[in-house]
């Protein structure tokens, strides 16, 4: 044996013994619990808090079915999904005894008559890696045990449908199984194969492979049959019905452990689901792989067994960020903050697609999940970005560098304030929404900027974009005090003139650019741009004025807004306006709350939790800073609605309004973020 596997096996032992105990219990409920989380199309999850209550879907609502079956002394318990075969034979049902979520794992645990089981999904969102975040690879593992202290004889059934390889369950799909390295696989994926065929919101992948690996030493059946039959054999006894290759409708890739007597003793048996995607993104014409795929050679079957010799190391990397962000999240607000920010973590993340750029650059593209389901949409990446600057800033560069491009050099772009998308997920080939957002986009992206800046310590990002934000901030100049009648983010509103808080948004762009020139040795732009923000915040004031509150618009003092766009004055220091503005504001709000969170504004009982995070952080008391979000966590954990968090909700009922599943979660972290550069 060489040098090098002596090392390797040295290091996976290590990696074992720092494994013990790795999943991390920080959060017992959510609106919906994911399962396989990796990118808007390798989306899987249970939107039940039972996993064996309902079938697995995708994020969308539509069925991707995961089927999980235990057979204990010859009788059969599920415990993942909900399957007619099961049904049929009247199986009974695994007894689930918890569940445990925290950023990267969701851990279930059963009684299966005399043994428990543990069931866990990790899926290595390791968002200071990017070579191991962008690995379409989840593993899921089972843990089995007596508890009766006798020995069982037991068996494990798992199976997945090809459905995840398709956007519609009668599309056809070709299977099959094979061995490769250290692995047995089971492959799957339309016949057709339309590579980036599909655009749109309510639309899955049918284009590239889906995989179901095993590894060899634990000698795993596979095979591939119908749901039905897959099922009724397993629990009859009745044999191996399925077949190494097969073409059909909704098919089942069946894996079955044998793991004879358990006793007192732990046995654990693991599988991997991976997807390629074969091309992920289609930017200005050309079509771009995953990032993953960017080294030399790069295969799925590669990447599965370098997955498969890792998982050890994966799981304590796992373990380290698990707990890095519940302590971090729990250091800055408490441990009800903690929670929330556990809860949006993964659905940030895998909201997004990483590729590079023929130019060279990183592209974290976003997809704006039951919205409109436009690709890298500015004020989309707004509201995200407070995850990515606390723990990666070139992630964030990544949201932006798109848009940059779009504006500075497709010459397809020719407007004097910034664009508001580059299409619809997953073609970015330039902006496809009918209407501008000419404030609200030009601000988002000179406060990004600018915040990159802070992350960073420098302004090298500014640099080569210093004419277009210029152009940028000169437009706010001309039109932010008081903005025309125009949508903001907020466009399910409607349109707004005299918005006080987008104007607030533009006052903060301009003081960001002064921040921005300063760092990049320029103080006299600095001055000159400092003096104008400073200046437009006083006329603001004076503007917005509504006695105990600040209006929702200038020529309204009945109404009332969240202030939300203040936050990075607050963070950032920009001292454009007094803390006591900020104070105001959030007495006021607290006279404002129903019972599932603060409203957006007055016009409706509808707000986003998002936003309301970020107001929050305005709040200069921890006691009113938790008045504020305990009610969105009373959403999270009591809404009635049973899909992947939605950020858009009715705070008389915890009713879901719209979207669901998407990135804009990821601004939960501002408060870290503000403790971070504090720091």
């Amino acid at each position: 044996m060489d040098k090098m596997k002596i090392w390797r096996l040295l290091q996976i032992l290590c990696c074992c013994l720092g494994c013990v105990q790795s999943v991390f219990s920080q959060v017992h409920k959510a609106p919906a619990y994911p399962l396989i989380t990796h990118n808007p199309y390798f989306s899987v999850w249970s939107f039940t808090d039972e996993l064996n209550a309902a079938p697995t879907k995708h994020w969308t609502g539509v069925n991707q079915s995961l089927i999980g079956i235990a057979k204990v002394d010859g009788k059969s318990y599920i415990f993942l999904g909900r399957d007619s075969a099961a049904e049929a034979a009247n199986i009974g049902k695994a007894i689930q005894k918890d569940v445990d979520m925290n950023a990267t794992q969701t851990q279930y645990q059963f009684t299966c008559g005399p043994i428990d089981l543990t069931v866990v999904f990790t899926s290595p969102l390791l968002i200071n890696n990017l070579d191991i975040l962008s690995r379409p690879v989840s593993y899921i593992s089972f843990k089995t045990k007596s508890n009766d202290r006798k020995g069982h004889n037991v068996q494990l059934y798992f199976g997945i449908s090809s459905d995840l390889s398709v956007n519609l369950p009668e599309q056809p799909v070709m299977a099959t199984q094979y061995a490769n390295g250290n692995l047995s696989l089971l492959k799957a994926g339309t016949v057709e194969q339309p590579i980036l065929k599909k655009k749109g919101d309510n639309i899955r992948i049918d284009w590239g492979y889906v995989y179901l690996a095993a590894p060899l030493n634990q000698h795993a059946a596979q095979n591939i049959s119908s749901a039905d039959a897959a099922i009724s054999h397993f629990i009859n006894g009745t044999g191996d019905p399925g077949v190494k290759k097969a073409t059909g409708e909704s098919l089942m890739l069946n894996t079955i452990f044998s793991l004879g007597t358990v006793g007192m003793g732990e046995v654990e048996k693991w599988v991997m689901i991976g997807y390629d995607d074969l091309y992920a993104i289609q930017y200005f014409q050309q079509n771009l792989k995953s990032w993953w795929k960017l080294q030399a050679g790069a295969t799925i079957e590669k990447l599965l067994n370098q997955a498969c010799l890792e998982y050890p190391i994966i799981l304590s990397k796992c373990k380290a960020l698990n707990e890095m962000i519940y302590n971090d999240a729990k250091k800055a607000g408490g441990e009800t903050y903690a929670k929330l920010c556990t809860i949006a973590y993964r659905q940030s993340l895998a909201a997004h697609s990483l590729v590079k750029s023929q130019q060279g650059e990183l592209l974290f593209l976003s997809k704006e999940n039951f919205s409109n389901g436009c690709i890298n949409t500015v004020d989309v990446t707004y509201p995200s970005a407070p995850l990515y600057l606390a723990y990666n800033p070139e992630l964030m560069k990544g949201m932006l560098n798109g848009i940059f491009y779009f504006c500075e050099k497709s010459g397809k772009y020719d407007k004097s304030y910034a664009a508001h998308d580059l299409g619809t997920y997953p073609i970015a080939n330039g902006q496809v929404y009918g209407e501008g957002m000419p404030v609200e986009e030009s601000a988002n992206m000179i406060i990004l900027t600018g915040a990159i800046a802070k992350a960073m310590g420098n302004a090298d990002y500014a640099k080569p974009h210093w004419q277009t934000l210029t152009s940028w901030v000169d437009f706010l100049v001309k039109e932010g005090l008081d903005p025309a009648n125009q949508l903001c983010t907020d466009d399910f509103a409607g349109h707004l003139a005299r918005n006080a808080n987008l104007a607030v948004k533009a006052i903060v762009g301009i003081g960001c650019y002064a921040r921005l020139a300063g760092m990049l040795g320029d103080s006299v732009t600095a001055n000159k741009y400092q003096a104008i923000a400073k200046d437009m915040a006083g006329k603001w004031i004076q503007l917005a004025d509504a006695g105990n509150h600040f209006a929702l618009t200038y020529d309204d003092k009945n109404t009332w807004s969240q202030k939300y766009n203040l936050v990075w004055d607050k963070i950032m220091h920009l001292s454009l306006f007094s803390p006591a503005v900020y104070e105001k504001e959030i007495t006021y709000y607290l006279t404002k709350q129903n019972d599932f969170g603060l409203p957006l504004d007055s016009r409706k009982t509808y707000t986003k939790s998002d936003w309301i995070l970020w107001t929050s952080a305005l709040a200069s008391d921890r006691a009113d800073f938790e008045k504020l979000i305990n009610p969105v966590y009373k959403y999270c954990t009591e809404t009635p609605t049973r899909v992947p968090l939605s950020d858009w909700h009715e705070t008389m009922d915890g009713k879901q309004i719209g979207f669901q599943a998407r990135s804009v979660v990821g601004g939960y972290f501002i408060k870290v973020l503000e403790d971070k550069w504090k720091e």
